[in-house]
């Protein structure tokens, strides 16, 4: 079976795609948009913070990480209650480790930006 798009096509599509769940996610989840504030407040800082190309990476790329994660727990948790809104142990086990894992990203963004802040205004 071959694909129906290819090419510029098939990639135009999935950009249309990946665009309505990030309009999705940002509109349903109080979280994404917390995060995606935070993200865009933070960008100007790069350039004060980061002293060299790869530091600007570093900085932000921690910052996308936070947003990719959320992304994620956010699939898992609309794939999750579109099975079901009962209470199950599983279901709220999975809902905890997406959780975890967007507190992960979190924790990594902080230390990565308080290492820079540091360095720049008190090392």
């Amino acid at each position: 079976m071959y694909p129906k798009n290819k090419g510029v096509f098939r990639f135009w599509k999935a950009l249309i795609f990946s665009l309505k769940g990030m309009r999705f996610c940002f509109r349903s989840e109080a979280a994404m948009r917390e995060y995606t504030y935070i993200f865009i407040i933070s960008l100007p800082f790069v350039f004060i913070l980061g002293e060299s190309p790869v530091e600007r990476i570093i900085l932000i790329g921690a910052g996308i990480l936070v947003l990719i994660v959320e992304h994620i727990n956010s699939a898992i948790e609309a794939t999750l209650d579109r099975i079901s809104t009962e209470h199950h142990d599983l279901t709220g086990a999975a809902k905890d480790m997406g959780s975890a894992a967007v507190f992960i990203s979190v924790l990594l963004f902080f230390y990565t930006w308080l290492e820079f802040t540091y360095r720049h205004f008190f090392a």
